[in-house]
This record gives C-alpha cells, structure tokens and sequence, in this order.
C-alpha cells in the first residue's frame, strides 16, 4: 500500500494504534519522533507479538540485537562501527532476511547526508511495500531529506499521560514504602497535583523529579509540586528556545486595565474540568498593543500567575538558524515544547520586530521568516492544546494583517497611556512596593502633573525622586516627587504625532484595556491623553 509523508500527533495509547494500523497496511519506512526509545520499544514489543512478527533493534553502537538483549552484549566488531559502510550493511541484511519482522533504527538521521544512504532507502522503500517486514527509524529530530519525503510516515510519538505517569508514581511509591521515615501523601487530589505538575515530562524526567523530591524533603504531598515544577524549568533551558519565568506580579500591581482585568479573571477557571463540562473551550490568546511603557508585559506575567500556569516567553532570535532547514525546526520544537508543558501561558514580547515583512522576506532571507511566521499562524489558528498566547506589539505599521484576523486571537486589547485616575494608583502601587505609604502624599495632584505619562515614567519618576531624597539625606518627600515629575519630558511629547495616528488607528479595531475612551479627534493643543472623565462603553 503506498506510503504519504504525513505527521500524526497522538495520544500515546492512540500511537500505539495508529503504529498498528501502519504496520499491517505495510507502510514501508515509519519514522517516530521520541527521546523515550525505552516507550518506543514496549509499544513495538506489543504490537510485534500481537502481531506474530519479530522485532530487532539496530544502533551504530550495537548493530543488530534483539530487544530483549541486554545492552551490555554486541553484535557488530568495533572496528566497523559508525561507518556508511556498516549502515548499508544493516539495510541489506533486511532485504536477506524473509521472516516477518520489525526493524527499529535507533538515531540513523546523521547518516542521511549520506547520497548513497538515502538511495539505499529509497530502494528498500519499493522493496518493504510488498513485504511483511516494516522499518521503523527513531529519533528525537525530524530532519528528512527531501528525497525521502514521499517515502517516510512521521509519527509524532507523544510524552507520556497522566495514566503513564499515575503508573510510574505508584510503582516508586511501592518501592519506597518500607522506609518509614518517609512521609506519602497521595490522596485524590494531592495525587492529581502532583502528576498535572509532572505532566509534559519524560517517564524518566518525572521519576527523577519525584525521586529528587523524595530525597531532598523525604516526603512526597502538595507542598512538593514546587519541586516538580523546577524539573520544567530544565526542559525549558535544555531547549535553548523558550525561557522559563517565574511569575511574581499579580493583576492588583497593574495600574488601570479594568477591561483587561476584568477578561482575565472571567477565564481565571477556564482550563478546569468543570469549565470543559460547561462546554468552555480554553481561552486562545490575546494581543496586547499599546504604547511603550503602559504595562503590556506585565499584565502577560500577571496573567500566568492569576491562572497559575507556567509562563514560557518565546525570544524569536532564538529560533533564527544560519543552517538550512533549522529555523523551521527551532520553530516546531518551541511549539511542541509549549504544547508538551500544556496547560501554559506562551509569551510572544514585541511580536512585529520577530515578524516584521514576514509575509515578504523571500528576497532578504530566502522566504524563512516568512515560513516561520506562515508555520506560526497555522499553529495559533489550528493548535488543540491548551496554550495560551500572550503578544505584545508597540508598533501596528509592521504588523502582518494575517496576524490581526479573528481565531488567531480571542481579543485584541490596546493599552492606552493612563488617565488620571490610574496614574494616581500607579503612583500608590510604586509607593507601596518601595515601602512609602501613599496616603502621606497628594496622588491627585501628582497624577495631575504626570498627565501623559506612561506607567513604567511614572515608575522612574519615583525611583528619581527617590535618588533625590537619599542624596539630600531625608525621607522621600511629594516636592522631591513632583521636581522628579516636572523635569521629565514623557513620550507622549516627544512622539506626539506618531501616537496620534495609533490611536485613531487603535479606536475601532481593538478593544480597550482600560475604561478610557480615545477621542475621535485629539489635537496638539489638547491634553496628551484623556485623564480617565470619559467612560468607554460597557463590553459584554
């Protein structure tokens, strides 16, 4: 039966069937993409005896040895290891063999740079479509060359579920309770805190994370989850793409943003089970445009933290390769890593610069970024797991209008400069995080001096004022405060025009963080930005 190149993301128990449907349709090369061979191997062992069939491994290291050989034992002289040579050899003795048989190559990829390797698969592709024999290629990596396309299946083998990890849990929690100085607590929903947290791990990352666990705290209840988290914190830096922050603002440190507030904490239950009952999907992702400074990327942090989901923050340049074909790989790794980790919040900073001529970059880079980009879409559009994304933009002229249309976001808010009645709780909030108490100053009046200014100004406004008063070897005082707000010029002066024009731009396409109207026609001559009299209409 002809093979197709297609890519198949499974539930592991589904892979296993869908590895047993290829097989008996006699798709001549399969290739799994897994770290977990040791997961790969036991759904072949099942499916080869259900099958009557034999199973043989092959590695460079090992040559041929059945799966059950244990890997202390060789088959293939060192002295012809790791050679093309031998790897022909291997092909050809599949070709010689007759008996119905599985053939799993472990980590073949860095030989398929190899011209004559790659036509040897290609032949013993012909050949397998009429034979009772199937060759299964793993490895971590997808990097099929293009002349095999047609000819390989890819099967995406997936991290293990919550089954797979609640089976491992009890096994160590069986081996280790004889030891009575070892405290376990694993009732209902203790047991499920703990494997929602190992759940995108590796078998073998989960049972070093509770074995850590273990040792560490002799204990194993839901004040550990913790520590499970910290184990995701290493996928994220072993995949060199994605960063792993730890979230410590809370929606009550953003000034204003009532809309946004409000949004967020409607769907603060949203990934529950409950919720999925109800019949609510999980929320998609919002975009966040706005001014410089206004607070963008701390309402992304501050939305990890409210829903208690990991924050992982995509740094694009990370995923730029001077290698052909890499880029797009780094891509589908960041998204899969996301996915794996799944329920997460994905944080995108300044999404236009990582875009920016996405949809025509063919003459600059070869057409990558626009490929990435065209990849990322897909994914926003089409992606099932729970990942919620989180992009910031400052600037709308380089945005893709792809990027802008309804399903790939569930709202697009735009953060306007404060008005007044949230510069003076921007001021409380700096205030109190510096240990003042802002009832000994007028934030009215300093609000009122600050008009046009950007959170984060406000911030450094304080922390001047603050230079100040410890020079001048006195307390902080509101003169200090108010020399600090007078001497600083804000954005909204110096590029006047340029928010000008986001502004009418941003009045009926988005959505407001906060509860101030854009006007229809500022002018030079008005205040920078509304002082927050104006009430923007109500929002279902």
């Amino acid at each position: 039966m002809p093979s197709a190149d297609r890519t198949t993301v499974l539930h592991p128990r589904d892979v296993r069937t869908e590895l047993a449907v290829l097989i008996r349709s006699r798709y001549p090369i399969l290739w799994v993409v897994s770290w977990e061979e040791e997961r790969v191997e036991a759904a072949l062992t099942r499916i080869s005896a259900e099958r009557r069939k034999r199973f043989v491994c092959w590695s460079v290291t090992r040559g041929f040895h059945e799966a059950t050989e244990p890997p202390g034992l060789r088959r293939t002289p060192p002295a012809q290891q790791g050679n093309v040579a031998e790897v022909l050899a291997a092909l050809d003795e599949i070709v010689k063999q007759v008996e119905p048989a599985l053939y799993l190559f472990k980590d073949l990829h860095p030989f398929l740079s190899d011209p004559v390797v790659v036509r040897k698969l290609r032949d013993l592709a012909a050949y397998l479509k009429s034979s009772p024999k199937t060759l299964i290629l793993c490895s971590p990596s997808r990097s099929i060359p293009p002349d095999l396309e047609k000819d390989i299946t890819v099967v995406d083998f997936g991290l293990p579920t919550l089954e797979e990890l609640g089976q491992m849990l009890d096994t160590i929690v069986s081996e280790v309770s004889t030891q009575g100085r070892l405290h376990i607590d694993l009732s209902g929903a203790v047991r499920e805190k703990l494997l929602q947290a190992a759940l995108g791990l590796t078998l073998k990352e989960a049972e070093n994370a509770f074995a850590r666990t273990l040792v560490e705290h002799e204990r194993l209840t839901d004040s550990e989850v913790a520590c499970i988290l910290n184990e995701k914190k290493q996928v994220i830096q072993k995949s060199g793409i994605l960063e792993y922050h730890d979230a410590q603002d809370h929606l009550d440190d953003v000034g204003g943003m009532q809309n946004l507030k409000d949004w967020v904490r409607k769907r603060s239950v949203a990934f529950s089970d409950e919720a999925r009952r109800f019949g609510l999907p999980p929320p998609r992702g919002v975009l966040l445009l706005g001014v410089q400074g206004c607070g963008k990327s701390l309402a992304a942090r501050a939305i990890s933290l409210v829903w208690r989901l990991p924050l992982l923050r995509l740094d694009v340049g990370r995923i730029f390769s001077s290698f052909i074909g890499s880029s797009e790989e780094n891509a589908r790794k960041a998204m899969s890593t996301a996915e794996s980790l799944a329920p997460s919040l994905l944080w995108i900073d300044e999404i236009e610069k990582a875009f920016a001529g996405g949809t025509g970059s063919g003459e600059v880079d070869a057409g990558t970024t626009s490929r990435i980009f065209g990849t990322f879409l897909t994914w926003l559009q089409e992606k099932t797991a729970p990942v919620f994304v989180v992009a910031t933009a400052n600037n709308i002229r380089s945005l893709p209008p792809e990027l802008l249309r309804k399903g790939r976001f569930d709202e697009i808010f735009f953060v306007d400069l404060p008005g007044a009645q949230e510069r003076a709780e921007i001021f409380d909030i700096h205030l109190r995080r510096r240990n003042r108490d802002p009832q000994h100053f007028d934030l009215a009046r300093l609000a009122a001096l600050a008009d046009g200014f950007s959170g984060s100004e406000i911030e450094q406004a304080v922390v001047s004022a603050l230079y100040d008063s410890f020079d001048a070897r006195h307390d902080l005082q509101e003169a200090d405060l108010e020399r600090s707000v007078t001497q600083s010029v804000p954005l909204s002066r110096t590029m006047h025009e340029e928010l000008t024009e986001l502004r009418h731009w941003a009045r009926s396409r988005t959505r407001p963080a906060t509860v101030v109207e854009i006007p229809e026609n500022p002018q030079p001559g008005d205040e920078a930005f509304p002082t927050g009299n104006r009430v923007a209409p109500a929002y279902g």
